[in-house]
Order: C-alpha cells, then sequence, then structure tokens
C-alpha cells in the first residue's frame, strides 16, 4: 500500500540555514531517503518552497480565481512529502517517525487512494 508522508512545521521552529542544527537535520533527511531506498519503500518525495511561493486556485461560480499565497494560514506549513510503498500503516508511521522535522513539526500519514480497478480485485 501507498502512503503520503506530509511533512508540516512551524518555521519559527526549525532549525536556521547556515547553523550545526540544520546540517544536522538535513543530514538526517539524506539518511532517511538513503534508508528508503535501500529498504525498497521510497516511490518519490520533495521539499516545497515557502508558502510565499505558493498560489491557490480555486473555480467560483464559473469563474477562475486565484489567490497568493496558500489556501489556509496555519502556524505549520507544508514544508515536503515523501511517498513509500509499505505493508500497512505501522510501517508507514515507523518511517515517518524517522523524519527528522517530526521532532520539531508533524508528519501526517495518509493512504493513497487507488483508481485501478485491476488492482482493487487483486
Amino acid at each position: 500500500m501507498k502512503y503520503m508522508l506530509l511533512i508540516y512545521n512551524d518555521p519559527a521552529l526549525e532549525p536556521q540555514y547556515g547553523t550545526p542544527a540544520f546540517a544536522e537535520m538535513m543530514a538526517g533527511f539524506f539518511a532517511l531517503n538513503e534508508k528508503m531506498k535501500a529498504d525498497g519503500t521510497l516511490r518519490g518525495g520533495e521539499g516545497l518552497q515557502g508558502v510565499e511561493t505558493a498560489t491557490s486556485v480555486r473555480l467560483r461560480a464559473g469563474k477562475v480565481e486565484t489567490m497568493d499565497g496558500p489556501f489556509a494560514e496555519t502556524k505549520e506549513h507544508l514544508g515536503g512529502y515523501y511517498i513509500v510503498e509499505v505493508d500497512n500503516l505501522d510501517a508507514a508511521l515507523g518511517y515517518a517517525a524517522m523524519v527528522p522535522a517530526a521532532g520539531f513539526g508533524t508528519i501526517e500519514v495518509r493512504p493513497l487512494m487507488d483508481y485501478d480497478p485491476m488492482a482493487q480485485q487483486g
């Protein structure tokens, strides 16, 4: 089963770029990437640029509306994600606990929908 690990963090709590703590955090991300690759579970993932670069789009009454910034304002921002393929939720939660941002943010674990009818039969 595939799961998305959504990485949320409060920028005020994350280590500052250029500090030893930031370098340690990034080393943790690189190590996790290598572990998931070695385990054969990593299917994708990326970091996201800051919320100040976001544009939100919605359709209302047949008109496209665009807004600068994210859809919702929160303390924690979506900073990146992983997609893993594992046997069960417990395995996905285990990887989520290894994400360095879990120490100062939140890792949301959600199963991905499978729209392939052949995969659902078997």
